[in-house]
């Protein structure tokens, strides 16, 4: 099968998926109780609370018939107008779709940057406890991969917290920047405030950024790195005791050679697979972090959202987020395609 045949039944498959995801996201929402409680006030008059029902197209006592034509107008303005409706907010109603570009910058960085610490470190920690296997240096490792990947983040986050800035006082409480820089005026160049502040040049920016964002992300990558470290080394074990090793060993190539040249590339594919989940799970599974930290982002907005029952902005959530996670998986498939040829073969 040739790349492009692979790449097209790929695609092909992604359409199920994603009526899937659209219909549990309706579904659930419905499910819930009234969707439009959450937008209609005392202040509101008879025909403006029936303006709010015909906009969210929901019908009183629906029959089947009812949903699956008010399914069917969601499906219509969200794929073909672009319209994820309206959230309403502390500020009053805004558009969702204007929310989320809002917040979502914010919470790209601070994925980017936990996967900037996760995958070297991930990598390196599980080719160093596989090549020496058995020895303290692998046991540690893998009962700090264990500890790593049963913690969970809001303990840790809440405990970092605890150390570092309510004993030691070493990091902020939260946030992304301190006031000063605030009211000063900050640059915007491209959305991401970290990139923005490296572009304008203001060192002392820079450096206040990294030291707000710092517990963040070390919260967010901690389970990640000892999933990577526990996939690699089972990985690298496996390339390890295949015959080609042995015979790069026997033919007198140094142990670094064998290990970063042979092993360590062919022990990445399934990683690949890994490393890109967790990207994906990383952007949609920020909302915990994001609300110990008071970090600006999507999570932290969606969290908002769910606790005032905003029908709209939750959908538009979920949705997004299932869509990254599935453009996420299709990339993940297409490089570990390109990577092990024996994949689009079978």
């Amino acid at each position: 099968m040739r790349m492009g045949t692979y790449i097209a039944r790929r695609l092909l498959l992604l359409i199920p998926v994603i009526i899937g995801v659209t219909l549990l996201v309706f579904a659930l929402t419905r499910m819930s109780g009234d969707p439009a409680a959450a937008y209609i006030t005392d202040k509101m008059t008879e025909h403006q609370i029936q303006d709010v029902y015909a906009r969210l197209h929901i019908v009183t006592n629906p029959t089947i018939i009812d949903q699956i034509q008010a399914y069917l107008a969601w499906l219509n303005e969200v794929f073909i107008n672009f319209n994820l409706g309206y959230s309403k907010g502390p500020g009053g109603y805004q558009p969702v779709s204007s929310a989320m570009a809002s917040f979502f910058p914010m919470t790209i960085e601070l994925t980017i940057i936990s996967m900037v610490l996760s995958v070297p470190l991930g990598i390196w920690l599980g080719t160093a406890s596989a090549v020496r296997k058995d020895k303290m240096a692998d046991h540690t490792t893998r009962v700090a991969s264990l500890v790593g990947t049963s913690i969970p983040i809001f303990w840790l986050g809440l405990m970092l917290l605890w150390i570092f800035y309510f004993n030691l006082n070493w990091f902020p409480n939260g946030g992304w920047v301190s006031d000063d820089f605030r009211l000063a005026g900050l640059p915007h160049y491209t959305g991401l405030p970290l990139l923005d502040a490296v572009l304008s040049g203001n060192v002392p920016l820079v450096w206040d950024e990294i030291w707000h964002i710092a517990l963040p992300a070390i919260t967010l990558s901690f389970g990640t790195i000892a999933i990577i470290t526990r996939i690699m080394r089972a990985s690298m074990l496996e390339v390890l005791s295949q015959d080609y090793i042995k015979t790069a060993r026997s033919k007198g190539l140094s142990e670094k050679v064998v290990i970063n040249k042979h092993a360590r590339r062919n022990a990445l594919i399934p990683t690949t697979t890994v490393i890109g989940l967790a990207f994906g799970g990383l952007l949609t599974g920020a909302v915990l972090t994001e609300t110990i930290f008071q970090w600006p982002g999507i999570g932290q907005w969606a969290a908002s959202a769910m606790s005032r029952l905003d029908s709209n902005a939750i959908m538009a959530f979920v949705l997004v987020m299932a869509m990254i996670y599935v453009v996420v998986n299709l990339i993940v498939d297409l490089l570990y395609a390109y990577l092990d040829p024996r994949v689009r073969l079978e």
